[in-house]
């Protein structure tokens, strides 16, 4: 046999050994759920069901793992702030950490008003109806998983509990104004979470990159950014995760201060970094690792402590109506334990190592390129846009918003490339006829100008062309046909158009394919006597 074949062949022993592995220890981890759920949540009056929804619940929290962590640090790793490894560590403790310690003490069950729960039955009915929500929203987050598209968690859960509410109790228990704005969302997210990276990016070019001297520059910007930085995120994980009850005025003076005294601490380092560094903008990258690593973390323990009740909302909801037996529990509020709340924490962390890499790779890297500055604005247009559509009361998706602003990005990268590649284009008209070297020259000493240098050569330009302009019949440089090529070129390397169309188009089907997901699931369970 060829040893070309015996090598393939290795390999593919190889990968399905690992596939393999990782099943087992999914496996375990379900073992280890149905252990917990036996060993803290009796009395209840169907043990059957209580170890079904942990296992279920615990198999959402997986997939909210592999699939929505990447937002949060996909972006760091793409711009290679941070190693892969070192992204899934400090990612799976911070996620942890954050649905232990700070997640939320009471959980709606019934998400969002999705459904009216008076118009469901009985207990029976609603226990079916979390059970189906629960196991169509990550039978749905598995498959994009697979697919390498990053979807809203919070959609998949509503598009099972919208499913398996219709078939409950007919179309009239679906709130179909809450579905219109979740509808709404799908723009507003990824709009939103655009414009403040394009803004943040533009700010950081016009400041930094543009600057002649762009050491100086980055000593008196860069400290100003984490300051901003500091104080969006104070406020971020007060509001996203309810740590301290607080007023919005007294988050927003506290965190004030907590960037202040940030600012201080970080200007010195900066001004220290900044002089061992290169007058390039690569080297004043290296500026904006620390403040990614920390927003990657951050971000993780925010998502850990608020995005876990898509896990174990239902799961919470469930053991409540079975272990009180009571009809109370349909459309209130359920009291967390804390051993549901271990089940959802290590499930994520467990599901962000096991399975998480890909949906990191696709978000950090698959999309656009990402340096250490975009991937800063990045992330820092996750957390505002987040607590002004939360002040305002919008329905938004943070992984619509973290995907939007990738995109927003991108789509100023591929905007400025081509604005610039014109002036080129303009250049080269304007010095047609005269001497190769002195157009090149021309070229390179605009190249090197800052923004406000290029402007006034291109309008000392224009004025000389106006003078020496003799025919319009001059032939251009490049076709219009050439032209459009190129362009097209510049946009295919900047923002990935297929990755584009696959991610919104899983956006677009999340909640009706999870719908039918539910409605089905939901007639199966109804079909099986759970002994209640």
């Amino acid at each position: 046999m060829d040893i070309h074949n015996i090598d393939k062949i290795e390999h593919a022993t190889h990968f399905g050994q690992k596939d393999i592995i990782k099943i087992g220890i999914v496996l375990s981890f379900f073992i280890a759920v149905s252990i917990i759920a036996v060993g803290f949540g009796y009395p209840v009056s169907s043990p059957v069901i209580l170890i079904f929804a942990a296992v279920v619940g615990g198999y959402m929290a997986l997939n909210i793992g592999a699939n929505d962590v990447a937002n949060n640090v996909g972006p760091a790793v793409g711009s290679q702030a941070i190693t892969l490894v070192g992204a899934i560590i400090i990612a799976a403790i911070a996620e942890a950490a954050g649905a232990i310690i700070a997640g939320k003490d009471v959980v709606d069950t019934i998400k969002s008003g999705i459904i009216n729960p008076s118009k469901l039955q009985d207990t029976k009915a609603f226990i079916y109806v979390m059970l189906a929500a629960l196991t169509s929203g990550a039978i749905w987050l598995h498959v994009a998983t697979a697919i390498g598209a990053p979807v809203s968690t919070t959609h998949s859960l509503v598009g099972g509990v919208l499913g398996a509410g219709i078939m409950a109790g007919g179309f009239g228990i679906a709130n179909w104004g809450v579905m219109g704005e979740i509808a709404l969302s799908w723009v507003i997210s990824p709009c939103l979470g655009g414009l403040i990276s394009m803004i943040f990016l533009f700010i950081i070019k016009r400041s930094i990159t543009y600057q002649n001297d762009k050491k100086t520059a980055a000593k008196r910007v860069v400290p100003i950014l984490i300051f901003i930085m500091a104080w969006c995120f104070s406020v971020y994980l007060v509001q996203k995760t309810g740590i301290i009850k607080v007023s919005l005025g007294a988050t927003v003076a506290g965190g004030f201060v907590i960037a202040l005294i940030i600012y201080f601490i970080s200007l010195p380092f900066i001004t220290k970094k900044a002089n061992t560094l290169l007058n390039t903008k690569e080297d004043i990258n290296e500026l904006f690792t620390m403040p990614l690593i920390f927003s990657a973390a951050l971000l993780s323990f925010a998502h850990g402590a608020n995005d876990v009740a898509n896990a174990i909302g239902p799961l919470a909801g469930i053991y409540d109506a079975i272990s009180e037996a009571s009809n109370e529990i349909i459309g209130g509020k359920a009291k967390v334990p804390f051993w549901i709340m271990l089940i959802g924490g290590l499930g994520i962390s467990l599901g962000l190592a096991l399975y998480g890499p890909r949906l990191i790779r696709t978000v950090g890297s698959e999309i656009t390129e990402l340096d250490k500055m975009r991937a800063f604005c990045v992330a820092i247009s996750a957390a505002i846009t987040v607590l002004i559509a939360s002040q305002l009361g919008l329905p938004v998706s943070s992984t619509h918003i973290a995907i939007g602003a990738i995109f927003g990005v991108g789509f100023l990268r591929e905007y400025l490339k081509k604005r610039y590649y014109d002036m080129q284009q303009e250049i080269i008209e304007a010095h047609k006829g005269k001497n190769e070297e002195a157009v090149q020259r021309f070229l390179t000493k605009f190249s090197r100008a800052n923004i406000k240098q290029k402007q006034e050569m291109l309008k000392s330009l224009k004025n000389t062309q106006d003078k020496d302009k003799k025919s319009s019949n001059d032939t251009p440089i490049l076709k219009k046909k050439d032209r459009k090529t190129l362009k097209k070129a510049y946009k295919q390397e900047l923002v990935r158009r297929s990755a584009i169309n696959r991610i919104v188009a899983s956006w677009l089907i999340t909640v009706p394919l999870s719908a039918i997901f539910g409605a089905i699931t939901f007639f199966i369970i109804s079909k099986i006597n759970f002994g209640i």
